[in-house]
């Protein structure tokens, strides 16, 4: 259990759930930085995750991004948006529940796939992780990796709906509630 506010605030979830967008305004609202996880481990290795995943395989990008994830749990006052993949290793799962509070964005297939249409950077960055591509592997992948994300989870919110003013206003609002309950204060979590 945290005893004080945490100075780590992870968001985890799908590709296209809205964690870069909504991260660099928890950051700005709470004076933090923002580093968004896949950033760092691009410049790390130098080459794009696409190419880390055509040229080392996926294991080896876990590895990599498992290294990432504990090098920025070393730091403080920070928003991180993790991997979507971060929560498949046990270990990550672990260390995001020890190391801040993880909020866990959810959005439906269809709404993620909407948004991940809608960047420029989305075929040159994010690589296919079946070979089944598109809608349909999103799909998938969500359904699969939903216990996951509900295991490291200290609050969820569904962004679908939502602005990203609205879902960072929501993660303030939940993140300071559930730490103030922490202390005994009058105040009711939202914590999944």
């Amino acid at each position: 259990m945290i005893e004080t506010f945490p100075s780590l605030l992870f968001l985890i979830g799908a590709r296209g759930s809205g964690k870069s967008t909504v991260g660099r305004l928890l950051a700005q609202r709470l004076g933090w930085q923002f580093l968004d996880a896949d950033d760092c481990l691009e410049k790390a290795a130098g080459r794009t995750i696409a190419t880390i995943f055509a040229v080392e395989g996926e294991t080896a990008f876990r590895d990599r991004e498992a290294m990432i994830l504990g090098e920025l749990c070393q730091r403080t006052e920070h928003v991180i948006a993790t991997g979507g993949g971060v929560v498949l290793r046990p270990a990550n799962r672990t260390l995001l529940r020890q190391s801040g509070f993880a909020v866990w964005l959810q959005a439906s297939p269809e709404a993620a796939f909407a948004r991940l249409s809608a960047d420029p950077a989305t075929q040159e960055r994010r690589p296919n992780l079946t070979s089944v591509g598109g809608f349909e592997e999103l799909r998938t992948i969500i359904a699969a990796r939903e216990p996951l994300y509900r295991e490291c989870a200290d609050f969820t919110l569904d962004t679908a709906a939502l602005s990203p003013d609205a879902a960072a206003n929501a993660i303030l609002t939940a993140w300071r509630s559930t730490f103030r309950s922490s202390f005994g204060a009058s105040s009711s979590s939202s914590s999944a």
